[in-house]
């Protein structure tokens, strides 16, 4: 038995080894960057934590002696960007190379954990020659990460810039220089606005996901070092805001939108140009303006009313030098709120009712100066952001503002970066 034994050690020996030999061991990196930014604002904003993440400036709130309040300026340092990145790579699955990604930072989710760790980033992906599967959280197709604002500001260009991270299953396409996305998102740390304020119910109680299609055209020139990516894409999503009515009826009653955009990057040595421009209904989870509104109340006594989203039509552009040590440029852009697809009910009926985020400004611009110097890992970086907003204070049937006040802020924001 002892030379039967080892004889079968003899012959599987060299099959085990091998076996072990063609299995890839799991390779992890970290890596991520300490940022501290320093910021001043001239009047009272419109944020998220603490004042950090800046979306326009807050509306005039006049006192009894006619003196806006709201035009008072602040200052504060805050260092919740700081950020922890995780990549792996690993063994080859159905003929597939491996890798995936974790990513967060202490941005927290309300004001009242800042400072806590918060999950950016999660998915897993596989690779064949031309095709590429993911599975997780990550950006929502509208941000191109080719092709996005490179402002200082954590915004990103918000509210011009669709900006949302969600878990999502996405299938990438390559043939040639041309690529092709077919994506399907759930909602969790960006979600739709409602009658129970911000919730990812109403589009799981629509039992259908965000969809999103796109085709990327890019070409790259490693001689000459010119650059160019362009593409487009468009959307579709639909959310129930209530399955049960004021009068405790069911109600399965949906409103739909559709989002679309396009983008062009060129690059050539000295300079990088971006421009993006997009189109979106009731698609307020992705940061920018719009939502929906009761069109009209379909039975009376059961409480069921129907819906009309609101779209907004924006736009931005991004020119930046290309140096390594030091790096000038400009954002630009452009929201501007189109109002409803149909005539809403008056907000004056007991079932009216308007949802959403900025639903109440006519337009908002912005234009931010920036220059970046880079010392081996260490970044120092100094942005002015002049962001103007015209709040509505008359709306027409449709609830498109038709009379506006325009109040603006200008913030400068330092940054000092670390890298590692």
């Amino acid at each position: 038995m002892k030379c039967i034994g080892l004889g079968l050690l003899l012959i599987l020996f060299p099959l085990i080894l091998a076996g072990q030999q063609e299995v890839k061991k799991v390779e992890v990196k970290f890596s991520g960057f300490i940022k501290n930014d320093l910021f001043f604002d001239s009047r009272q904003t419109v944020t998220a934590r603490d004042g950090h993440f800046l979306l326009w400036p807050a509306a005039e709130k006049l006192d009894p002696d006619g003196n806006d309040i709201n035009d008072k300026s602040t200052f504060n340092m805050l260092a919740i960007q700081t950020r922890l990145r995780v990549n792996i790579t690993g063994p080859d699955v159905l003929g597939a190379k491996t890798s995936g990604m974790v990513e967060g930072a202490f941005f927290a989710m309300s004001n009242a954990t800042i400072n806590s760790f918060r999950l950016r980033h999660a998915y897993v992906k596989l690779n064949w020659t031309n095709t590429e599967l993911l599975f997780g959280q990550t950006w929502h197709p509208m941000f191109i990460t080719g092709c996005f604002p490179g402002t200082v500001s954590f915004n990103t260009g918000v509210p011009f810039q669709p900006f949302s991270r969600n878990p999502q299953i996405r299938l990438t396409q390559s043939t040639g220089d041309f690529k092709f996305v077919l994506a399907a998102q759930s909602q969790l740390d960006f979600t739709s606005r409602g009658p129970a304020g911000l919730s990812s119910s109403y589009l799981r109680n629509s039992a259908t996901p965000d969809m999103h299609v796109q085709i990327h055209y890019g070409t790259k020139n490693a001689e000459s070092g010119n650059e160019l990516l362009t593409g487009a894409g468009i959307g579709y999503k639909s959310i129930v805001p209530q399955i049960e009515t004021s009068e405790g009826y069911q109600t399965n009653e949906s409103v739909s939108g559709l989002s679309a955009m396009a983008f062009l990057k060129v690059k050539i040595p000295a300079v990088t140009f971006k421009v993006e421009g997009a189109y979106g209904e009731n698609a307020c989870d992705y940061l920018s303006l719009g939502g929906f509104a009761v069109k009209e109340v379909v039975n009376q006594d059961k409480g069921l009313v129907s819906y009309t989203p609101i779209s907004v039509t924006s736009f931005w552009t991004d020119i930046h030098s290309n140096g390594k040590q030091v790096q000038v440029g400009v954002f630009a852009g452009y929201s501007k709120n189109n109002g409803a697809q149909d005539r809403i009910l008056p907000l004056s009926d007991s079932y009216g009712a308007v949802y959403g985020l900025g639903t109440d400004l006519d337009y908002v611009y912005r234009i931010s100066p920036r220059v970046v110097y880079n010392v081996e890992k260490v970044s120092f970086a100094l942005e002015y952001e002049y962001t103007a907003a015209a709040y509505a204070s008359e709306f027409n049937e449709k609830y498109k503002p038709v009379k506006s006040n325009e109040v603006a802020n200008s913030r400068l924001l330092f940054s000092v970066f670390y890298f590692f």
